[in-house]
């Protein structure tokens, strides 16, 4: 990780993700195999183009995704996990899957 932004501590990242309403939501359809901005808004339910766009810039900047953009035409844009990423994903998924068991507790 060498830019600015993702010299950051983890924990403000982290809280930067968890506090954004869409960001796990974008994480987690790419972590189900989808990871083109087109396919990415069609697949997460109420989210806009420019909403889901700032969320991947962001996630761009602090390393978790990395943009792959293909030189063909028209140009084909995909988001993969970084390293970094996943560790990030793994920590934010054990956050998800404890909320999933406390609401089964309910």
């Amino acid at each position: 990780m060498t830019n600015k932004n993702s010299q950051l501590p983890v924990t403000l990242i982290i809280e930067d993700i968890i506090g954004c309403k869409w960001s796990l939501s974008v994480l987690l359809t790419i972590q189900q195999g989808v990871c083109r901005p087109g396919e990415l808004t069609r697949s997460i339910p109420g989210i806009t183009t420019k909403v889901l766009n700032e969320r991947l810039k962001k996630m761009v900047r602090y390393a978790i995704l990395q943009k792959r953009i293909y030189p063909e035409v028209p140009p084909r844009v995909e988001y993969e996990f970084t390293e970094f990423g996943r560790k990030i994903w793994k920590i934010l998924d054990d956050i998800r899957m404890l909320q999933k068991e406390v609401e089964e507790r309910k």
